[in-house]
């Protein structure tokens, strides 16, 4: 009777364990990032692990853009883009993905190898400005903000020639690829150059002879995913584990003050455009 006893108990704990083996496998979450931030969501990915929340990252560059890879399904969330940017696509392309928490400001900067200073840039001077309609309306709030020229009114965030209402220096405006902004410092007075792109060419914010300040809304950095993704758990908590304080104190650290880590509620970052109407 014993040992029947324990044949049965064996075969119940065989039963049990197998009936647990058909619960479906945590797969974990694909997130598509660019360069710049790598060395951060390294650290996420660690940090989530101890979490018991599984993360595989999914390196793009310049040339492919991660929104459209997560509309296509291939990556489950992105973080790689400001929430004007992320308007910009969802305006063009009429899709709907959503920011579900902020990550950093990465503020945009004036770099010069000729000046030291904004006063310095003499009448008639060219200034690069990366050639994306976002970015380029981020340089004339930045160029705004320097007192070298007025943005029109009605100012939509959006670049182009038409959106400066006084240009008192004559400065010239030259759009150019973004990532070539680094490049074109020898040919031109000023480049203004996204914060990523200084970092992969070897910039700090420091070194910049005028950089927009840390509130700038418009221009924070965000994790994004589709519509009928964002009250996923998986994602909630993966935001919760960016905003630590562990991952705070890391970027701080790592990136010597070019990211500044930020949190922003998500109803503020869908409502981003009434910061235009503030600027002066």
């Amino acid at each position: 009777m014993k040992k029947l006893a324990i044949s049965l108990l064996l075969a119940f704990v065989t039963i049990v364990a197998a009936g647990c083996g058909t619960e479906p496998e945590q797969t974990g979450l694909k997130i598509g990032i660019r360069g710049s931030e790598s060395r951060t969501w390294e650290f996420v990915k660690e940090q989530a692990a101890k979490q018991g929340l599984a993360i595989e990252l999914v390196q793009f560059n310049a040339n492919v853009n991660p929104n459209t890879v997560l509309l296509e399904g291939d990556i489950d969330a992105n973080a790689f883009q400001h929430v004007a940017f992320l308007d910009q696509f969802n305006t063009k392309n009429n899709s709907d993905i959503v920011p579900v928490g902020s990550t950093i400001i990465a503020p945009l900067g004036i770099y010069s190898d000729k000046y030291k200073t904004i006063a310095e840039i003499p009448d008639g001077a060219k200034i690069a400005v990366p050639n994306d309609d976002s970015n380029w309306g981020r340089s004339l709030l930045l160029l705004q903000e320097a007192g070298l020229i007025r943005v029109v009114d009605n100012f939509d965030g959006f670049g182009g020639a038409d959106k400066i209402k006084e240009n008192p220096k004559n400065l010239e405006i030259v759009p150019v690829d973004g990532a070539t902004t680094p490049r074109v410092m020898k040919d031109v007075a000023a480049s203004i150059i996204n914060n990523g792109v200084a970092v992969e060419a070897g910039f700090l914010l420091k070194d910049a002879i005028f950089h927009e300040s840390k509130t700038a809304k418009p221009y924070i950095n965000v994790i994004a995913t589709t519509k009928q993704n964002e009250n996923r758990e998986d994602l909630k908590k993966l935001v919760a584990i960016y905003q630590s304080k562990e991952v705070s104190d890391f970027i701080t650290e790592t990136y010597k003050g070019n990211y500044i880590p930020t949190q922003v509620t998500v109803e503020e970052l869908k409502n981003f455009k009434e910061a235009f109407a503030s600027k002066p």
